[in-house]
Formats: C-alpha cells, structure tokens, sequence
C-alpha cells in the first residue's frame, strides 16, 4: 500500500509543476496515517477513492501540506488536534488547486461535481467557522464562472 501511496504523490508533484504549487513533503507514511486518522465530519471518501483519482491526490496533499506550512504534524490525530480554522483554511486552499487542475486538464464534469459537493459543505457543515464561510462562497462563485467560461 505505502509503494501505490508514494507512486500517486510523485505523479501528484509533477501536478504541481503545472499548478506552480510549491508543496511540502509528505511521505507515504504521512498520507496514509493523515487519510486513515480520526475526523468530526462524515466525509465518506475513502483512501481508495483519493488514490484512484488524481484530482482527490492533488487535494489531499495539498492540504497535508498547507497544515505542514502551519506547523502542524500529520498524522491519525491531525484533523481531530488541530483548529478548526486550520483544517478548513487547508481545505479551501486544496480545493482551489484541485479545481484549478481539473480546469487544466478539461474535466469540467469533475468541476461540476466538485462544486456541488463545496456548496454543500458550505450550506450544510456545522465545523466550517463562520469567517471562512466568504471565503467558501469566493471560491464557489469562481469556479462557476471559470466552468462556464471554459464551456464557451
């Protein structure tokens, strides 16, 4: 599993050459724990679902990294230890990228699909703090009108 874990994070870094996204390492060691850990929410995606979608691998380890530039540790207890601020500052942040790769590649099915499942966390997550909510919305409100753009 930590050979499948460590081949998608280095296809996952040459994402990030595109995206001009300078990452801190995380080891396969640092995913599998971060991705198997403890959470608040009911996110339902699993390790198997990140590992076979390459805009999920961008997203995770985007904000694996953003925590890392924040100072925290990843590991099981990362999600449940760490502000709630954090986590979803770390979020958004994974989101833009993973959107914005997705947009460079054309999956604007996956586009669409994302930004469903973002407006529904911003409408329906009690742990998202009230001053990311803007943010949240910014980042609904450009994705949309990118998806669109590019559809034209």
């Amino acid at each position: 599993m930590l050979a499948e874990i460590d081949e998608k994070i280095k296809k996952a870094e040459r994402a990030f050459k595109q995206l001009d996204y300078f990452a801190e390492n995380v080891s396969a060691e640092d995913f599998y724990d971060y991705m198997t850990g403890e959470i608040f929410s009911e996110d339902k995606t699993t390790l198997r679902d990140v590992l076979d979608s390459e805009f999920l691998m961008v997203h995770e380890l985007v904000e694996m990294s953003e925590l890392k530039k924040m100072g925290r540790t990843i590991n099981k207890r990362t999600i449940m230890e760490s502000p709630k601020n954090m986590i979803y500052g770390a979020h958004l942040t994974a989101m833009e990228y993973e959107l914005n790769y997705a947009l460079l590649k054309r999956n604007y099915s996956w586009v669409e699909k994302r930004l469903k499942d973002h407006h529904l966390v911003l409408l329906d997550d009690p742990h998202l703090p009230e001053e990311l909510k803007p943010r949240g919305i910014a980042i609904l409100e450009r994705f949309r009108k990118l998806l669109k753009e590019s559809r034209e």
